[in-house]
């Protein structure tokens, strides 16, 4: 039952007692000796007892039991001579006084917090997910295998690992091209032409060498993955300094439209800003980025072991889950149709599984620990995607790079 606020309509459970010390003279208050009824009977009472009380927190300091709005605060540490007050529910008292929607209704549901309902299903997700692995393990035995992440194999690919080394040369001749154009030595249409060739030498030229090459599979992921990286940097790269140029040319002519835009129309070609934009965690090339005060190395370590513990957790899943479930799949096309949709749908699981573990790793631990050691100031790498209502919408969120 709701417990009022006022004088009249509050009071505390018969359970509660209280113990205050008290003089020879303040017994002689209004507060009898005698024992109280386990209910305040009346209103008269309640303000007596609360004039009394008061009297008795000014003459004790080391008075433990305060009488506020007819409620008896106290911690019953002394345990002297003292008064028993006990007070009760009133059944008078309302217990309804406001309108009020149930938690669950579409009106107050975004209104309070979930944190249980989602603490149950990490509870489901982890029963749920011990049970399948410990199927799986029945099933098929323990199938990690180091062949498939180091094997001797990768580490002989030596045609990659030099494909890997030689990519710094296309930012320096990006950089050459652009040193070039700043001195203006070549016209504007003959630098985009130069751009054009450095860009699609830099993706092209690791894909020649992995067909050439019988590569394993890690070592054609990460030279495609570094690839893929120096050619976005080397777009944004031609695209802001053929920006810059353009702002810098209509500056000195005087114009009046570009002059009112507030940017900076500083045309500085400097060998500094790319090296550290093509190891920066970011494809938006500047001339400067906001920077960190220093570097937090106890924080760089504990990322880096979350690292290695979730690439763990990725290997695990690729080897124990999804190769068996392909290994014993039938081609789509000459099997039973349903046969075809129930592997799908076996493997979309851990499919998505290690698709939440590779955005962790990469995203955000990856690109923190190296936005902590570069002191590169804006970590804002990707947005709350998983609020996302449209597809287009996530596309634009899970991404910031």
């Amino acid at each position: 039952m709701a417990i009022s606020d006022s004088l009249d309509s509050s009071s505390i459970g018969g359970a509660t007692t209280t113990t205050t010390t008290m003089s020879d003279s303040d017994r002689n208050l209004s507060l009898r000796k005698s024992q109280r009824p386990a209910a305040i009977r009346d209103a008269n009472d309640v303000a007596e007892l609360d004039n009394s009380a008061t009297a008795v927190e000014a003459s004790t300091e080391s008075a433990n039991s305060i009488a506020r709005n007819g409620k008896m605060i106290g911690n019953g540490d002394n345990h002297a001579a003292g008064l028993d007050i006990k007070f009760a529910y009133r059944p008078s008292v309302p217990a309804h006084r406001r309108i009020k929607e149930s938690p669950l209704s579409s009106d107050a549901i975004f209104k309070q917090s979930h944190a249980g309902l989602f603490n149950l299903c990490i509870v489901v997700l982890v029963a749920v997910n011990s049970r399948l692995i410990i199927e799986n393990l029945m099933k098929y035995g323990w199938l990690i295998k180091t062949g498939f992440w180091f094997s001797s194999k990768s580490l002989s690919d030596w045609p990659l690992l030099m494909c890997c080394l030689t990519l710094p040369l296309f930012p320096l001749s990006a950089f050459l091209v652009e040193k070039l154009a700043q001195r203006n030595c070549l016209s504007d249409p003959v630098v985009v032409l130069l751009h054009v060739i450095i860009t699609t030498a830099a993706i092209l030229y690791p894909v020649f060498v992995i067909l050439r090459c019988n590569s394993a599979f890690l070592s054609g992921v990460t030279l495609m993955l570094f690839a893929c990286i120096v050619w976005l940097k080397l777009v944004s790269y031609a695209h802001t300094n053929y920006d810059m140029r353009a702002l810098a040319n209509s500056a000195d002519k005087g114009d009046a439209s570009s002059s009112s835009v507030n940017v900076d129309c500083s045309y500085d070609v400097s060998f500094k800003s790319l090296v550290y934009f093509m190891v920066a965690p970011t494809l938006c090339y500047q001339t400067s980025y906001p920077r960190t005060a220093s570097v937090r190395k106890g924080w760089v370590v504990r990322q880096f072991v979350k690292l290695i513990i979730f690439t763990g957790v990725m290997g695990f899943i690729i080897e124990q889950y999804i190769n068996p479930i392909v290994r014993n799949s039938q081609h789509p096309l000459k099997g039973n149709l349903l046969y075809a949709i129930e592997r799908v749908l076996k493997l979309s699981v851990p499919n998505l599984y290690v698709w939440l573990c590779m955005f962790y790793c990469f995203f955000h631990l990856w690109l923190n620990i190296l936005a902590e050691l570069l002191r590169f100031g804006d970590r804002e790498f990707y947005k709350d995607w998983w609020n996302a209502k449209t597809v287009e919408e996530y596309w634009r969120m899970w991404n910031m790079v």
